[in-house]
């Protein structure tokens, strides 16, 4: 039986820098009160002329690169992504032709902050059934086109980023052992960007009342997170026929550091094997996963055999977990 398995990961930063001294001057906050309830220091910002595709081919690159496999041999693209180029065509398409991958069929799907662990579910699914050999996966993000900077509950909390990943049926890297998923669209109204779809196209209304950037109930999505994120875990590790005590490394959506703390207590797991960026890079949403994974494999040391937890929750809601394992198998 065919087993996927990720063989190469890739991430990518904008250069610009926006820190919590300079959210200091757009509205009525402090370093001390951003710190203390998200973790969070400064944050990335894309450029104006800078978009998902663009930051999604230079994390593609990256990954195709570690994967050691020529472009030719890439046959699905996935993207996962909130803030698309374009509603349509797909980002997916974009990052197809400006990589050159013309052996590879390509969408977009949409699950929020979980969208990555929702695309490796579906790589996964499309690997073990034989139906695709490669499968390049890309997360990227451009929250700063959403975000409305007069509003400090959120404005505080997001950046731009991307992450890629090659999942395979053969090769050295990440087993994909288990993802667990879950949804909950009673709960919609919590995490939302009301306007620009067609049950509210753009308008001067819309825009005039701030429709198309973020809005979100923080004490209520804060419940739900810890909550979903921990049971999405356990069903991970006991399908996994693994114990707590074997996870090696917690790689969380880098969401708010409070929530990762309490994840983090509920499985015993020491605080130094909670591989961070929310410090520097703030909450990416889709490509935040991505890109902790990325930097934790290229900066600490990961054994064959080591278990990696990862966990997410978003919009939708939506929320999943999903079980890695280093192997050096062929």
């Amino acid at each position: 039986m065919k087993t996927a398995r990720i063989i190469g990961t890739g991430s990518y930063l904008p250069e610009r820098i926006l820190t919590n001294a300079d959210l200091e001057k757009m509205v009525e906050t402090s370093d001390e009160w951003i710190v203390t309830r998200t973790g969070m220091k400064e944050r990335r910002l894309a450029r104006q002329d800078e978009f998902p595709s663009d930051m999604g081919v230079e994390a593609a690159k990256r990954a195709i690169e570690a994967a050691g496999i020529k472009n030719e041999e890439i046959d699905l693209i996935l993207v996962a992504t909130l803030t698309s180029d374009h509603i349509f065509p797909s980002t997916a398409c974009l990052i197809q032709a400006r990589l050159g991958l013309t052996n590879a069929s390509a969408f977009d799907l949409q699950a929020a902050c979980t969208g990555y662990i929702y695309a490796l579910s579906t790589a996964k699914a499309y690997i073990e059934s034989g139906l695709y050999k490669n499968v390049l996966i890309v997360a990227s993000e451009k929250l700063s086109s959403i975000v409305n900077y007069k509003d400090r509950n959120t404005c505080v909390l997001f950046g731009d980023g991307a992450s890629a990943c090659v999942v395979s049926h053969q090769g050295k890297g990440l087993l994909i052992q288990q993802v667990c998923l879950g949804c909950d669209g009673e709960q919609a109204e919590l995490l939302i960007q009301p306007a620009g779809g067609s049950r509210r196209p753009a308008s001067q209304q819309t825009v005039a009342e701030n429709l198309h950037t973020i809005h979100m109930d923080g004490k209520e999505t804060f419940k739900h997170a810890v909550r979903r994120m921990e049971s999405a875990s356990k069903q991970c590790i006991e399908r996994a026929g693994l114990k707590e005590s074997e996870i090696s490394w917690l790689v969380p959506h880098q969401a708010n550091i409070r929530i990762i703390e309490a994840i983090a207590k509920r499985f015993d797991i020491p605080m130094e094997r909670v591989y961070l960026t929310i410090h520097k890079y703030g909450n990416t949403s889709a490509s935040s996963i991505g890109i902790a994974l990325d930097e934790l494999l290229r900066e600490k040391t990961v054994a064959n055999g080591d278990n990696l937890l990862l966990t997410a929750f978003g919009a939708g809601l939506t929320w999943g977990s999903s079980l890695l394992t280093k192997t050096e198998g062929k």
